[in-house]
């Protein structure tokens, strides 16, 4: 085996790992996003939820 087959097979051992490791990465990444997505959803829906409340409490208020 020379030198250069022994190099191409160590870049090719790299690039492999790089990808398999890339590839767990991006699904931590995106599990991460979509937890803090979620979280800003609740936090909004709740937060229009209570305006929402207060609103209808006090138009049905004036009405009754």
């Amino acid at each position: 085996m020379t030198m250069s087959e022994m190099w191409i097979g160590y870049c090719r051992a790299r690039v492999r790992s790089r990808i398999r490791n890339e590839v767990g990465a991006s699904l931590v990444e995106y599990a991460l996003l979509l937890a803090l997505v979620a979280i800003f959803c609740i936090a909004a829906v709740t937060f229009i939820g209570q305006k929402t409340q207060s609103n209808l409490t006090s138009t049905a208020s004036q009405l009754g």
